[in-house]
């Protein structure tokens, strides 16, 4: 087995890359930051919904959403990194202008506007917050999805074009395909920096065409993600969301992503042990994770009960995948109750 990008892990931790938005990054970066400080985050720009969609509009700012989230959960631990971080989650109430706006998403539109770049902007907020990592833009332009949609008409075999991130996740059809506009957008080049020189990158968890696929549609950011020499792992959602993939199988989010990302192979792909309980449902995920080149690691990752990723289980689990390094070809076949033994390497 090869070690591959163990040999380039720095003092502050392997470098540890997190590509979705919303919640699911979110998990991903408090798991990711159990094996150390060198954790980037790489941002889904499409937000059209809420605060992001208004300051999007008003201002053509980037969606400041999910970036905002990603800097929280970044933030350092320290009294001043805890204060800051709650500042830049607070949400304005009343019925006024501000209403609905979290401080932070001004914070990063204002900044942005100041210092005319919006990555500028996201390191200084950075500072503030303590973050040792860094968030990152997929690009540096507000993008839109659009979504080829089926049972929304009388016939359910007709597709219906639906645009929006929100319209997207929200659809009570059958969302098959999903696109970016415009179809070629500009990858931020600092992330496509982070994903070449990363020891260990993550897609998912998160609202799959919305958040997660994306990335694989912005072309620079599909290069880097293909030829990267670090570990690429795809952590599965625990259970399907209500809209764009109500009904999803385990295994459907796997043969999504690989219709979306020609030539994409990983290495590792995480389930949640309660979301495949019989030796069937584990050996057919097994079998599509094979066809991605990737080992299937079935572990403990949820928080009981719920369907969150408990960060300490999910940090222990990318911990081993990481130690085990890249899958060589053909080895997907095999599959891996994870336990936890090998995470004390990163410990």
């Amino acid at each position: 087995m090869t070690q591959g990008p163990r040999s380039r892990v720095s003092a502050s931790g392997p470098a540890v890359v997190a590509l979705g938005g919303g919640h699911g990054l979110h998990a991903t970066l408090r798991a990711a930051r159990h094996l150390g400080d060198n954790v980037t985050a790489v941002v889904t720009v499409a937000d059209d919904g809420g605060s992001s969609g208004r300051l999007r509009r008003e201002l053509g700012a980037l969606p400041p959403g999910d970036l905002r989230m990603a800097l929280a959960a970044l933030s350092a631990g320290t009294e001043d990194g805890k204060l800051w971080s709650t500042t830049v989650q607070h949400r304005f109430g009343g019925t006024g202008a501000l209403a609905g706006h979290p401080v932070g998403n001004l914070l990063i539109t204002g900044l942005a506007e100041v210092l005319g770049d919006p990555v500028a902007a996201l390191d200084a907020v950075g500072k503030l917050l303590g973050v040792q990592g860094r968030v990152l833009p997929m690009s540096r332009v507000p993008l839109d999805i659009e979504a080829d949609v089926v049972c929304l008409r009388e016939d359910p075999r007709v597709s219906t074009a639906i645009r929006g991130q929100h319209a997207v996740a929200t659809t009570t059809g059958k969302v098959r395909r999903v696109r970016l506009i415009p179809a070629d957008p500009p990858a931020c080049a600092e992330a496509v920096a982070a994903v070449r020189a990363a020891d260990l990158v993550v897609l998912g968890p998160g609202s799959w065409f919305s958040s997660v696929i994306p990335h694989v549609l912005v072309p620079e950011l599909l290069d880097a993600l293909v030829s990267t020499g670090a570990v690429r792992v795809a952590v599965l959602n625990l259970s399907p969301e209500p809209g764009e993939t109500t009904g999803f199988t385990t295994e459907r989010y796997l043969h999504v992503l690989s219709q979306h990302a020609a030539g994409l192979r990983l290495d590792a792909v995480i389930v949640d042990r309660q979301t495949v309980l019989l030796d069937k449902e584990i050996a057919q995920v097994s079998r599509v994770a094979a066809t991605l080149g990737a080992r299937l690691h079935v572990a403990d990752v949820a928080v009981p009960g719920t369907s969150t990723h408990d960060d300490v289980l999910l940090g222990k689990v990318l911990a081993e995948v990481l130690v085990r390094g890249r899958t060589p070809e053909n080895a997907g076949l095999a599959h891996e109750v994870t336990e936890g033994e090998d995470a004390r390497a990163w410990r």
